[in-house]
């Protein structure tokens, strides 16, 4: 049986759909940086999860060539993950989305090291005839948080990120979005397959004490 972070970790995956407070440890990702409105058509967000999904697929079939990674277990590819922020403006604008800057990410199993991650790079570049260049091995170390499952169209997403901001005053904690903790969201649902009413997605967004 592969391998399934989801389930493994519920606790950071899987969360409830009312907010909670908890610790998230450091993690390595693979990450590709861009910006703009991430329902254009051929827009850089399409192309930066194709190219996340070609160098987390390489890592996994890796035990079927000839470049054996130290530790190697069989898994589930994580889900998609991103981070999003727009300058000058607290929070987020969804009238907006062409200001959108963003980290699209993918979780790595702690066994892939960082010259596993070039392997990959150049394995999937001379194989697929794509240039892979954009992605980078990212360790995010993103601590205390506040998080909840927002169950529904990204667009209704303001609404349960109030719940969880009234929450946190609540127990003593304060917002602590900064240029490097950022509102963080996990896709749980294909956005191609699913209604948007019925789209489940971990939002996160970064805490300090008041």
């Amino acid at each position: 049986m592969a391998f399934d972070f989801k389930k493994e970790f519920k606790e950071f995956y899987m969360p409830k759909n009312k907010p909670g407070i908890i610790t998230v440890p450091s993690m390595n990702y693979l990450a590709v940086r861009g910006h703009g409105n991430p329902n254009e058509e051929d827009g850089d967000y399409k192309q930066a999860i194709g190219l996340l999904y070609g160098i987390a697929f390489t890592i996994k079939m890796s035990k079927k060539g000839t470049h054996q990674i130290d530790g190697f277990f069989d898994y589930v590819v994580p889900p998609l993950e991103g981070f999003w922020w727009q300058d000058g403006i607290d929070g987020i604008d969804y009238a907006h989305k062409e200001n959108f800057k963003w980290i699209s990410v993918i979780r790595l199993p702690d066994f892939v090291t960082k010259d596993d991650f070039k392997w990959a790079v150049e394995e999937a570049t001379a194989k697929k005839k794509t240039d892979f260049s954009k992605v980078e091995f990212l360790t995010y170390d993103e601590g205390l948080c506040v998080q909840c499952m927002h169950i529904g169209s990204y667009d209704d997403e303001p609404a349960t990120v109030a719940l969880m901001h009234e929450y946190i005053e609540g127990q003593g904690y304060t917002l602590d979005i900064t240029d490097e903790r950022l509102h963080h969201e996990i896709y749980l649902s294909d956005a191609r397959k699913t209604a948007p009413d019925k789209l489940k997605t971990v939002i996160r967004h970064p805490i300090r004490k008041r």
